[in-house]
């Protein structure tokens, strides 16, 4: 930047060929903008000026430098007008990671592509661990506490996983009333598929854990598969309560087993951590901690944290 500073210096002098004019434009005195010139000239071991007692003229050499500093200068100012100009309208690829949950919130998604046209947007769903740095996203929601130092956090809401049953299956196969009757329920089972194992339904008692091996009637690896076979009256199905509100509400579904489960999972975005947040990046935390989760109280000062993703 020094060397810029002093290529600064000579084009104003080249320009207006006096020591006095260049100082005045730069607010320096005639004898700083003189002795500029002279460290460039000895750097560059080539004389720029022709000095007399009235006059400031440039060499051959001289003439054809000013051009080439011209043209930097040039780009040097192209370059920083065409930042300012990005940190006013944020654009460009925008690469984020959800879990298999997150897709409840595209439509969320798409309003905010909506508001901002000019990110791309680069998606990837799913449970796996990822390395937020090293595999180059610029922001990922994940469930659990974070414990990676090199990232902040904002916390977004909250989500229960719970049993649910249609009405009709309920009063076929009757009503479960401990977690031990679900052995003898239909079960639908949902597959993590990052790896491949089978989702632990949150059952409790008295501080407990309780592990089931419970008989599978179904198991899929996405969510809607779950939906629709539950309220077909299918089975006994354990979701996030987010995944189902509307069919929670019109009573498609109804929850059973509640004093029993202690279930409670935060989300959370993330990003790495940086002085200063790309204008891109910026909205889209902002945008992430209102509309996911409306209703919720938010935690809205970023923090530095401790990782940044474990499986739902």
């Amino acid at each position: 930047m020094e060397s810029l500073g002093s290529l600064d210096v000579f084009v104003r002098v080249g320009e207006s060929r006096s020591f006095t004019a260049a100082g005045q434009q730069l607010g320096i005195s005639a004898s700083a903008v003189s002795k500029a010139i002279a460290r460039l000239e000895e750097r560059l071991a080539t004389r720029l000026f022709h000095r007399s007692t009235r006059t400031v003229t440039l060499t051959p050499e001289g003439a054809l430098f000013l051009e080439r500093c011209r043209r930097i200068l040039g780009e040097v100012e192209a370059a920083e007008n065409e930042l300012a100009q990005s940190n006013q309208t944020p654009r460009g690829k925008l690469r984020i990671s959800l879990p298999s949950v997150g897709l409840l919130f595209m439509p969320q998604f798409a309003e905010f592509k909506r508001q901002h046209p000019d990110i791309e947007l680069d998606i990837d769903c799913s449970d796996r661990l990822v390395d937020v740095i090293e595999e180059g996203f610029d922001a990922v929601i994940r469930t659990g506490e974070p414990s990676d130092s090199r990232l902040m956090a904002r916390q977004l809401g909250s989500y229960r996983r719970i049993m649910v049953g249609a009405p009709k299956y309920f009063e076929h196969y009757g009503v479960p009333k401990t977690p031990e009757d679900l052995m003898q329920h239909r079960c639908l089972l949902y597959r993590f598929p990052s790896s491949g194992k089978v989702d632990q339904w949150p059952l409790s008692r008295g501080g407990q854990t309780l592990i089931f091996d419970l008989a599978s009637s179904m198991t899929a690896n996405t969510l809607e598969p779950l939906v629709c076979f539950a309220e077909s009256g299918l089975g006994i199905a354990c979701m996030p309560d987010i995944a189902i509100r509307q069919q929670l509400e019109i009573g498609s579904l109804v929850s059973v087993l509640d004093e029993f489960n202690r279930d409670h999972t935060i989300l959370r975005v993330l990003w790495p951590s940086s002085r200063h947040l790309s204008p891109k990046l910026r909205v889209f935390v902002d945008y992430v901690t209102t509309a996911l989760f409306p209703e919720a109280s938010k935690v809205t000062t970023p923090r530095k944290t401790s990782s940044c993703v474990v499986e739902l």
